[in-house]
């Protein structure tokens, strides 16, 4: 019985070391958008419930949690395609993941002087952003093209800018239901000359 706790005590203490780090990233995405880049670290800590001694242990320099903040919710929204595509099909799941591109863009914008100030002490948070953003459309556009639902030819390079260009123009509070729109018509621009029959959203 001894042998049996001592094996599991270093998973539960690499699950509990990750959801200390999860909650970290989750305040300070929250903390840098509403209050800037200088908002005190123990600040964060306090609202992920964690000890600042815990958060230098994951992130040793603000610079680290920013560009560790950034990095998460570019990997969440790179996620969510293939979790989508799994739950819906392939012409909802882009549609729904357009959504959680709107949101990935607000909080970057929400970040943006703490990622300037990042940048400017060398880091480089936005390294393989495109790539990665790519990568996820790409495999959202292949189902819906391999369902006959979405057209083949698409450039996911060229779906992303489309998004972020939605997201640049319905930043402003109040927004969000004409970013909706627009969304609508790029899925109907996807869906044009599509193989089988498009499926409504």
């Amino acid at each position: 019985m001894k042998g049996a706790a001592l094996t599991t005590k270093p998973s539960a203490l690499r699950a509990d070391a990750r959801r200390n780090r999860d909650r970290i990233l989750e305040a300070a995405v929250q903390a840098f958008s509403e209050r800037g880049p200088d908002v005190a670290i123990d600040t964060i800590a306090k609202a992920a419930g964690v000890g600042s001694a815990t958060l230098y242990r994951h992130f040793p320099t603000r610079e680290a949690l920013i560009e560790a903040a950034y990095r998460n919710e570019l990997a969440r929204v790179c996620d969510s395609a293939v979790k989508l595509l799994a739950d819906h099909e392939p012409d909802r799941a882009i549609r729904l993941w357009m959504d959680d591109f709107i949101d990935y863009l607000a909080a970057k914008q929400g970040m943006a002087d703490a990622l300037r100030a990042a940048v400017a002490s060398g880091a480089n948070p936005f390294a393989e952003t495109l790539d990665k953003l790519a990568t996820a459309i790409g495999t959202l556009l292949r189902a819906g093209a391999g369902a006959g639902l979405l057209r083949p030819d698409v450039d996911p390079f060229d779906v992303g800018f489309s998004l972020a260009g939605v997201g640049l123009i319905t930043s402003a509070p109040g927004q969000r239901e004409r970013a909706g729109r627009l969304l609508d018509l790029l899925l109907d621009g996807l869906r044009y000359g599509a193989g089988g029959p498009a499926s409504n959203s």
